[in-house]
């Protein structure tokens, strides 16, 4: 049995399964929304430039509408006013996705211990990687992305949750 795997490998064929090869290419084709509001925004903006390079991890350019993304970088202070507006783009990004907690401020709150301030956005919404640091290291950042493309690897079959419906047409 595994001589004759061996065999059509040497052939040119790829054995995998597809869950694998969609968890593949979502892991390298990620479109990210940054929802920032303090300034951690210039750290962020940092790891795009050339010096870093998130391209060639698959997260070139940011979408500016939640429907095309499907990871959102909460970058910054969230103020108890602005909970609900972070909750609703949350609930626009299509499924699957996944949420990144960019610096100190978005994931406990920060310097900030007071009743204005969300002391984490965990709080409202799920996180999937904390990025910690006032503000993160570029290197940092690029760790919590290999962390977010390991995670989205290991969910591979999450795609069969997903109604499929195509339609015979007659002619």
């Amino acid at each position: 049995m595994e001589r004759d795997k061996r065999k059509q490998a040497q052939g040119g064929f790829i054995l995998t399964k597809l869950d694998d090869v969609i968890a593949w290419a979502r892991k390298f084709s990620l479109f990210q929304y940054p929802f920032v509001t303090a300034c951690c925004a210039m750290e962020f903006m940092s790891t795009m430039g050339p010096m870093y390079d998130m391209a060639r991890f698959g997260a070139e350019a940011p979408r500016w509408s939640p429907r095309q993304t499907d990871v959102i970088w909460v970058v910054g202070t969230i103020t108890n006013r602005q909970a609900p507006i972070l909750k609703r783009v949350y609930s626009q990004i299509c499924e699957p996705k996944w949420v990144v907690a960019f610096g100190t401020c978005a994931s406990c709150g920060g310097f900030y211990d007071n009743y204005a301030v969300l002391q984490g956005i965990d709080k409202i919404i799920p996180v999937d990687v904390y990025i910690p640091g006032c503000p993160p290291r570029p290197e940092q950042v690029l760790d919590g992305l290999m962390l977010l493309q390991e995670k989205i690897q290991k969910e591979s079959g999450r795609w069969k949750h997903f109604e499929w419906s195509f339609k015979r047409q007659e002619s």
